[in-house]
């Protein structure tokens, strides 16, 4: 399994050029190409498709994927006959609710490519630990907060708001039991930059690597908070220092379960500077 950094997913409409050209140039870990929700059905056409072929050949800072849309579809397959001839070093599933989700668009990938498994309906998290399970190049789960808002009937209008500890805990379990990232979704309201540092703090707490943001002006709040900083790296090395068994560090017992700890930060800081 492939690790990518993964603190800061943008999400792009396949269907603007504008933002395709200027997302290339964005300092997000990976940019999403979207052909889903991004993409009103009038413009699920070919010559969207397309336009996102030749946005991945041109290439872009950060790891480059493509959101299809979601096998109960009609768009999924020409989608994937457009990922096919442009090689995105990822596809992002929507909506997936099995295994059977995700061995479908693997068996008509080309070789190497990576798979992102969207949970997002309360079917899809029912089925979580089987869809970890599922192989075929699978890397990370994400998590959908307004399709599962919607599923489960969550009285909130803005994608991101609502409380969802119990999903992102089960979520973010099932990935690391079978080797996975875990993602968190959006914050939607693009202006309250203090409730995207909160939701993005929400995740972390729970172990998420990363978020995804829909908009250029999210993504250093977003890399900041899944960045440890420096004083936190610095604790963790002290606590990697010190002597076996229960000691003393900086005011705290630390011992085995506490180097893992300290050990788990250090990896994440290598992977933010990756």
């Amino acid at each position: 399994m492939a690790t990518r950094p993964r603190r800061s997913c943008l999400t792009v409409p396949a269907s603007s050029t504008k933002m395709l050209a200027r997302a290339a140039t964005l300092p997000a870990d990976e940019i999403v190409l979207d052909l889903e929700d991004g993409v009103a059905p009038g413009e699920k056409t070919d010559a969207t498709r397309s336009q996102l072929v030749e946005a991945v050949r041109a290439g872009a800072r950060a790891t480059v994927a493509v959101r299809i849309n979601g096998v109960a579809t009609p768009w999924w397959r020409d989608d994937l006959a457009a990922v096919a001839e442009a090689r995105p070093q990822v596809v992002v599933i929507p909506k997936v609710e099995s295994p059977d989700d995700v061995a479908m668009v693997a068996g008509l990938l080309p070789a190497g490519t990576g798979i992102e498994a969207q949970i997002e309906t309360a079917r899809g998290l029912v089925e979580v630990e089987r869809i970890a399970q599922a192989g075929h190049g699978l890397e990370a789960l994400v998590f959908g907060p307004g399709d599962f808002g919607a599923s489960i009937g969550a009285p909130v209008l803005t994608i991101g708001e609502g409380s969802w500890d119990y999903a992102l805990a089960r979520i973010v379990v099932a990935a690391r039991a079978f080797g996975l990232q875990a993602v968190d979704g959006p914050y939607a309201a693009i202006r309250d930059l203090d409730g995207l540092r909160a939701s993005a703090l929400r995740a972390l707490a729970h172990g998420l690597d990363g978020k995804w943001v829909v908009h250029p002006d999210q993504i250093a709040p977003v890399n900041e908070v899944f960045t440890p900083a420096p004083e936190e790296l610095e604790r963790a090395r002290r606590i990697l220092t010190a002597g076996e068994g229960a000691v003393l560090v900086d005011g705290a017992m630390v011992d085995k379960a506490s180097h893992r700890l300290a050990e788990a930060l250090v990896a994440r800081a290598r992977a933010a500077d990756a």
